[in-house]
C-alpha cells in the first residue's frame, strides 16, 4: 500500500495531466510563431509568441527539474496561472488582429493554432487552480449531521 502513495506522489512532470497540457501548449505555440516567421508576420506576432514560448519552456525546465520544490520562497502555482491568464488574453489578441485583415494565408493558419493555444491555456490555468484551492480534491460540501 506503501509503495502504491509513494509512486503517485513521485509521478514526473512528463507523464503527469499537467505535463502534458505544458507540452501541447508549448507545441501549438511554437507552431503558430513558425507561421507568422514564415508568412513574415508584423514583428509584434512574432515577439510575443516568441516571449511566450521561452517563458512556457521556462516551466517545464522548471518542473521537469523540481526546481518549484526546491525554491520555496516562491508560490510558483500563482506564478503560473497568472502567466497563463495573460497568456490568453495576448494570444487572442494576436490571434484576432492576424484574422482581422486580409492577410495571408500563413498568417491566418498562425492565427488559428495562437486561439488553439490560447484554449489549452484556459485548461492549464483550470489544472493550476485546482492546486490553489485548499481542498484540491473538489468543491466543499457539507456533510449531514447525524444526531
Amino acid at each position: 500500500m506503501e509503495a502504491a502513495q509513494r509512486k503517485a506522489q513521485h509521478r514526473p512532470f512528463c507523464f503527469s495531466v499537467k505535463g502534458h497540457v505544458k507540452m501541447l501548449r508549448l507545441a501549438l505555440t511554437v507552431t503558430s510563431m513558425a507561421f507568422f516567421i514564415v508568412a513574415q508576420a508584423p514583428e509584434p506576432y512574432i515577439v510575443i509568441t516568441g516571449f511566450e514560448v521561452a517563458i512556457i519552456f521556462f516551466f517545464i525546465i522548471l518542473y521537469i527539474l523540481r526546481l518549484d520544490r526546491l525554491m520555496k520562497w516562491l508560490f510558483w502555482p500563482l506564478l503560473d496561472i497568472i502567466n497563463s491568464l495573460v497568456t490568453t488574453v495576448f494570444l487572442v489578441i494576436i490571434s484576432v488582429l492576424a484574422l482581422i485583415p486580409k492577410t495571408t494565408t500563413l498568417i491566418v493558419v498562425g492565427g488559428v493554432f495562437g486561439f488553439l493555444a490560447a484554449v489549452v491555456c484556459l485548461a492549464d490555468g483550470a489544472l493550476i487552480y485546482r492546486k490553489l484551492l485548499f481542498n484540491p480534491s473538489g468543491p466543499y460540501q457539507k456533510k449531514p449531521v447525524r444526531e
